[in-house]
């Protein structure tokens, strides 16, 4: 298999179509990347856009979709529930293939670069391309949001690996790095009550002492009337989806709520299907062998 990366940025716009297209038509226009998908939440106010190619080609997509963003989205003007700090809040290179975590590693501190010198806006390398121990899960060094770096930019500790030692006006700061699949799942309750979202999302993430390897916080989505538990699970074959909604149906039986409905946000494993569906239907040794379009495919 070619040596090839995966990239998933966030743009911070969920709402404006017009601006959510002309991003992405970057990723389209950039030679020998394929476009494999994107999503927006208009309560998010934020948008998911995956795309494959070989390591420079990503490189170069990432590059365009970034400077498309900053001459298109202003965040003085953004609100969502989403936790933002960047126009692009986000980059992550996911190595696939023969690509090693290393070489995601290296051009995401030559795009860090490039996006600092080029187009004047402040650059954290995170996960595995941090160079600093605070700057290893995004978000530390998201914390503050676009709002609160004027000063936090400011902090000896929160200098920017790349770009000006002060916030982009308008852009904010930016995220890039090297990191392994990410799972972006999430979780509705049968309540609009954000007390009880926050305890839950409080209950189970990593840093609230839960589950290890995940990220989640409580937010109230209008357009469903629902509260909603939004998660980024780092580590699918460590915690496995199936054991992600027993916990949080055990953690919402004692509010007297139960689960709604789920959301997968971007693209997700086969291996991670394969292993909750293998746990609900008893089946323990269900390969994707098995799977019928899988062995079509591979023949």
């Amino acid at each position: 298999m070619a040596k090839l990366v995966e990239c998933v940025p966030n743009i911070s716009e969920g709402r404006n179509q017009e601006i959510i297209e002309a991003c992405v038509n970057e990723v389209r226009n950039t030679a020998g990347v394929k476009l494999v998908d994107y999503s927006s939440d208009p309560d998010h106010n934020r948008s998911v856009i995956t795309f494959v190619g070989t390591p420079q080609e990503v490189k170069e997509a990432a590059y365009a979709l970034t400077k498309k963003a900053a001459s298109l989205i202003d965040l003085t003007k953004h609100s969502g529930t989403h936790k933002r700090m960047g126009a692009v809040d986000v980059i992550p290179f996911i190595p696939l293939g023969e690509t090693t975590m290393e070489e995601c590693v290296q051009i995401s501190e030559e795009l860090g670069e490039r996006i600092g010198s080029e187009l004047g806006i402040p650059v954290y390398l995170y996960a595995n391309s941090a160079k600093r121990k605070q700057c290893a899960k995004l978000p530390t060094i998201r914390k503050g949001e676009f709002e609160g770096f004027d000063e936090k930019i400011k902090q000896s500790k929160w200098e920017p690996d790349f770009g000006p030692t002060e916030k982009h006006p308008t852009f904010g700061c930016v995220a890039v790095g090297a990191r392994e699949f990410l799972v972006a799942f999430n979780v509705y309750l049968d309540t609009t009550d954000m007390h009880v979202a926050n305890s839950i999302a409080n209950s189970i993430r990593e840093s609230g002492g839960g589950l290890q390897h995940l990220q989640a916080m409580g937010m109230f989505i209008e357009e469903k009337s629902m509260v909603q538990i939004s998660m980024n699970n780092l580590h699918f074959k460590k915690l496995p989806l199936y054991r992600l909604i027993e916990v949080i149906r055990m953690e919402a039986s004692r509010w007297g709520v139960s689960i709604r409905e789920t959301e997968l946000i971007g693209l997700i494993p086969l291996q991670a299907i394969l292993d909750s569906f293998s746990y609900y239907t008893q089946l323990p040794s269900l390969s994707a062998d098995q799977i019928i379009d899988m062995k079509i495919h591979n023949d």
